[in-house]
């Protein structure tokens, strides 16, 4: 007999042949995408996390490479063909293209973590609670890398953003996103060690799984404490917004003043306009100045509203608090404070690298003129005494710019959006479930406003308190209830991913050094005699 490669015998025999492997993560990128809006079927986000898991134990880097693909592309590939809704498959292919490749090299570390920790701790709980940990920390820190790089990243779809409207939402008040999904992922991978463990009758090794299960769907949200109501009108004026859009001049400006005209006689705190809203410079047209001028007059309430702006050579995507001129003192001029967005969306408000790109894509590049500048200031307005926290459309997506207003004093959050570019398809609910969680991790009630809809006031329980359909021109006046107080994920988020993500990574590395070194030894240890291991 000839001596197995040390390396060979240490790897774990693979759950699924390579042919079955890349067969059930295309089934699984697809079952995946499903969990999410439009279709929404949360349930099916555990059924996907166990096809991104089970292919990649025993394999190989390159064959994990290959599986983790096709996982990934099947998955992106449908998760946002929204994207192609004016602009064809180009966009899809780039932005699905990147995210492919950067979550099947990410999924290298859970390959790796199969094959290394059973080494280091071969036991049963090592195997149902070291390696489940391992493997969910590392997914996790793979969702983190993807969400911050290239350039700003797209955090689009993490897992736990595909649980808004399931009952397992409200753990997202305590751990964040991100610790949602390290739990969800957690409890499917102690599934799977259960199902492979020689023991599966005992029903200890069923613990780890179903504690964490019900923790997912016990823990209740963390409470907020009560600070009253704030009376806000909110205006979607369905005007044409798109890049694509027919138009006259400041014709988005006139659709939301019809839109406003309900509202005018009505008493409120403050009256929100969307992303876009204003298809003018108030800071440089005097004319829309004076028009937001005598609206906040009319109503004799501050504007919460959006344009693009330009001071100096850079150009911003602002939102402007405007007040009434009864309320400016001292010689204040309108806007009283301005947050520019902090991440403009790469290839859609700002192209890097413009020189590269335009080689690639000439036509695509030249519609996009302008070169958003990120903004610095904070995303928070007082307004009256109010903490309002901010988000301008992606944004919504970063959890340093939530958790920015919330630890600056929101009590309400103000998330302004316009989702004209992409009529019609799912990018519009997507988005409104990020909102969602948005109000539960927080504790805060959230106006999502869009151009084109949809949009709705979302209570701190993430559920609807008011809403506007996709493509009607309409206004809400709703009494919005306040929060004060910070939960577990706006005072601990930071932390927690910095744990569950270069801990994971840390541990990863330290895991697989001692993995190393006993293989080492192993290798150099001499077979018992008789065993015939050294004969030919």
């Amino acid at each position: 007999m000839v001596r197995r490669s040390s390396r060979r015998a240490h790897r774990p025999r693979p759950v699924l042949p390579f042919w079955a492997a890349l067969v059930v993560s295309a089934v699984g990128g697809a079952v995946l995408d499903l969990a999410y809006p439009d279709v929404g079927w949360w349930p099916l986000a555990f059924v996907g996390v166990a096809a991104g898991i089970v292919p990649l134990i025993g394999r190989g880097l390159w064959a994990g490479l290959a599986v983790g693909a096709v996982f990934a592309g099947t998955f992106y590939f449908l998760h946002i063909q929204w994207i192609t809704r004016y602009l064809g498959v180009l966009p899809l292919i780039g932005l699905a293209g990147i995210e492919t490749v950067l979550s099947a090299v990410g999924g290298l570390g859970i390959v790796l973590a199969y094959r290394w920790l059973p080494c280091v701790a071969p036991g049963r709980w090592g195997r149902l609670i070291a390696l489940p940990a391992l493997v969910a920390g590392l997914w996790t820190a793979r969702e983190l890398w993807m969400g911050t790089w290239p350039y700003t990243g797209f955090p689009w779809a993490r897992i736990g953003m595909s649980q808004s409207e399931s009952p397992l939402a409200h753990v997202a008040s305590w751990t964040g996103v991100s610790g949602l999904g390290f739990l969800m992922v957690f409890a499917v991978a102690a599934a799977v060690e259960v199902v492979r463990s020689q023991s599966r009758r005992d029903v200890r090794t069923l613990l780890p799984a179903a504690l964490t299960v019900l923790v997912l769907f016990l823990l209740p949200a963390f409470p907020t404490q009560d600070a009253g109501t704030w009376r806000v009108g909110a205006v979607q004026g369905n005007g044409p917004a798109g890049y694509f859009d027919e138009r006259a001049p400041f014709g988005v400006l006139d659709a939301q003043l019809e839109a406003t005209e309900p509202l005018l006689d009505e008493d409120m705190d403050v009256l929100v306009w969307p992303e876009g809203g204003i298809d003018g410079d108030p800071l440089n047209n005097p004319s829309v100045a004076r028009v937001l001028d005598r609206l906040a007059n009319r109503i004799d309430a501050p504007l919460i509203v959006n344009a693009a702006t330009q001071r100096g050579d850079d150009v911003f995507n602002s939102s402007m608090l405007w007040q009434p001129g009864d309320a400016l003192a001292g010689g204040e001029e309108n806007p009283v404070a301005i947050h520019d967005k902090s991440h403009p969306v790469p290839m859609g408000e700002y192209v890097p690298d413009r020189w590269f790109f335009e080689m690639i894509a000439p036509d695509l590049i030249s519609l996009i003129q302008r070169e958003y500048t990120p903004g610095t200031n904070p995303p928070f307005f007082d307004v009256d005494g109010v903490g309002v926290g901010l988000a301008i459309c992606f944004d919504v997506i970063y959890d340093d710019v939530i958790w920015s207003g919330a630890q600056d004093g929101a009590e309400i959050y103000v998330f302004q959006t316009n989702n004209a570019d992409f009529r019609g398809t799912d990018e519009n609910l997507q988005q409104l479930a990020f909102a969602r969680m948005r109000a539960i991790e927080t504790g805060r009630s959230v106006v999502n406003l869009s151009t084109v809809g949809t949009s709705q006031v979302i209570a701190p329980d993430g559920t609807e308190i008011d809403g506007l359909p996709e493509a009607e021109a309409g206004a809400m006046l709703t009494d919005v209830p306040l929060r004060t107080g910070a939960t577990p994920a706006v005072t601990l988020g930071a932390g927690i991913q910095a744990v569950l993500g270069w801990g994971s990574l840390a541990a990863l590395v330290a895991i697989g050094v001692v993995a190393t070194v006993r293989r080492r030894r192993e290798a150099k240890m001499p077979a018992p005699e008789g065993t015939g291991i050294n004969e030919v």
